[in-house]
C-alpha cells in the first residue's frame, strides 16, 4: 500500500473525505463502497464494478486514487474496517440462521437478499430522522413527491397511502409542462420528497436544489448515504437495495413507504381512520 497520510482513517471515513474531489464515476464506486463494505471486502472488482454500475477498470483506478496499488489493497482495508466493526457489536446481536442451504438458488438468493435488505435498512435508519420525517409529512399543506423512472411507481404510490389519510400530495415523474408546472409552485409551506436509486436523476436534484432555495421542507429517500439528494435534504431516510439479480431490489423501499406512512397514520389514529372511511365512501 502506497498511502501516505491518511493510515488513522478507516477506508470508509477516507473516501468521505475525498468524495467531492472525485470525478463522477469513480463517486458511484465510492458511494457504492461506503454503504455495502461488506461487499468491497469479499467481492471481486468484477462483481463489484457490476453493483456499482461501472467497470472494473473504474474501480482499480479508484483504489489508486485513493493511494492503494490496486483493488487488493483496497479490499484489505475494506476487510478490517468490516471486520473490526464486526468485532464491535459482537455481543449486541446473535447470529440468524441462513434462510435457504448452501446451494441456494437464484431465485432463493434473490428473496435472501430482500431479506437481508429489510433488516440492513432497520439498522440504519436513524430513529429521530424518522420522527422528524413523519412529523413534517402529517403537518405539510402541500407534499410534492419527485421520483423518475422506477422511482416514480414508488412517489406514486406514497401519494397514494397519502391520499388516503386525506393529505394533498402531487407527483413529479418528468420533465413535462405539467412537471415543471409543479416545481414552479414550491413553496416555504410545501414538503418536497426526493426518491433516488444509485445516482439521483437530474429532475429529482433540481427539485431539492429549487426547494432548499425557496425555504421549503425536504426529505431524501435514497439508497446512497452519499447521494447528492441526501445532502439537499433537512431529513434522509436510507434504504438498502443490494441483489444479485440484473436490477436493484427494492422490497426495503416498499417496507420504508409503508411503515412511514403508518407512522404518519398513528399520530393521531382516530381522525385518520374516520378520514380513510370517508375517503373509500367517494
Amino acid at each position: 500500500m502506497t498511502r501516505s497520510g491518511t493510515s488513522a482513517l478507516t477506508l470508509s471515513a477516507d473516501i468521505r473525505q475525498r468524495f467531492e474531489k472525485f470525478s463522477r464515476s469513480r463517486m458511484d464506486v465510492g458511494q457504492y463502497i461506503v454503504d455495502h463494505l461488506d461487499e468491497a471486502a469479499f467481492h471481486t472488482a468484477e462483481e463489484l464494478a457490476r453493483r456499482a454500475n461501472t467497470s472494473s477498470s473504474t474501480v482499480v483506478r479508484f483504489a489508486q486514487a485513493l493511494g492503494f496499488e490496486g483493488f487488493p489493497e483496497l479490499q484489505a482495508a475494506a476487510r478490517d474496517e468490516y471486520r473490526r466493526a464486526r468485532g464491535e457489536g459482537e455481543g449486541e446481536s446473535l447470529e440468524t440462521p441462513p434462510l435457504f442451504p448452501i446451494d441456494q438458488t437464484e431465485f432463493e438468493a434473490a428473496l435472501a437478499s430482500d431479506h437481508v435488505n429489510v433488516a440492513e435498512t432497520a439498522r440504519k435508519l436513524d430513529r429521530d430522522e424518522v420522527a422528524a420525517a413523519v412529523e413534517a409529512i402529517s403537518r405539510s399543506e402541500h407534499t410534492l413527491l419527485c421520483g423518475t423512472d422506477q422511482m416514480a411507481f414508488f412517489a406514486s404510490y406514497l401519494r397514494h397511502l397519502l391520499m388516503l389519510l386525506d393529505l394533498r400530495c402531487e407527483v413529479v415523474a418528468s420533465p413535462s409542462q405539467e412537471g415543471l408546472a409543479r416545481l414552479g409552485r414550491i413553496d416555504e409551506n410545501t414538503l418536497v420528497v426526493g426518491f433516488s436509486a444509485g445516482r439521483p436523476h437530474p429532475l429529482v436534484v433540481r427539485a431539492m436544489k429549487l426547494a432548499r432555495h425557496r425555504r421549503a421542507s425536504t426529505i431524501a429517500i435514497a439508497d446512497a448515504t452519499l447521494s447528492e439528494v441526501a445532502k439537499l435534504a433537512d431529513q434522509r431516510l436510507y434504504y438498502s437495495s443490494n441483489s444479485p439479480a440484473f436490477v436493484r431490489s427494492h422490497a426495503a423501499l416498499l417496507s420504508l413507504i409503508q411503515a412511514v406512512a403508518y407512522g404518519v397514520y398513528a399520530m393521531d389514529e382516530p381522525a385518520y381512520a374516520d378520514r380513510i372511511k370517508a375517503f373509500r365512501l367517494k
